[in-house]
């Protein structure tokens, strides 16, 4: 195991968690400013509870890939597909827990963020290492792109379905 490399996903982990949670308020904070809005949630829907994880970890991931590349040359590739993987945790385990108990606990979607945080680290570590997705960088840097891209248009013109409604 690399310290540098296990150091720099540990505190990129804290970052993303830390951030995410602040970016919880950011647009309540501005006023509902509609710039902050494309970062943050704007309602209290599944989907944008998943821009937490995302816009931090995007961020994060260019960061760390910036500093690590020489020495993993894998780890951009490892990081995407660990964001993705995290961002669409959330609605898996949401729906899952939510479905069978009924209803939905703050405390169990505060842990459902924390949960799709640690392991898209996790995730993004072992194919950082093992170089496993760097066969698809590009397609990677797609689906990121994509989804920056969905993020924004949805957030003002989401669609009538059940990952954008707020839950009741």
């Amino acid at each position: 195991m690399n310290k540098s490399l296990y150091r720099s996903f540990i505190c990129g982990a804290i970052f993303v968690a830390i951030t995410g949670t602040l970016l919880h308020f950011v647009y309540g904070w501005t006023g509902n400013n509609p710039i902050a809005g494309l970062f943050s949630p704007v309602s209290e829907s599944t989907w944008e509870h998943m821009k937490l994880l995302f816009f931090p970890m995007l961020i994060c991931s260019l960061f760390i890939a910036h500093r690590q590349s020489q020495a993993y040359p894998c780890i951009l590739s490892g990081l995407l597909a660990g964001m993705i993987i995290g961002i669409f945790l959330i609605p898996v385990i949401f729906y899952t827990y939510s479905g069978i108990l009924g209803f939905n606990l703050l405390v169990l979607d505060i842990a459902t963020f924390f949960i799709s945080v640690i392991a898209a680290f996790r995730i993004a570590y072992r194919l950082t290492k093992n170089c496993l997705v760097q066969p698809y960088r590009n397609v990677l840097i797609i689906i990121t792109l994509t989804l920056t891209l969905a993020f924004f248009i949805f957030t003002f013109f989401p669609p009538d379905i059940g990952l954008f409604i707020s839950p009741v």
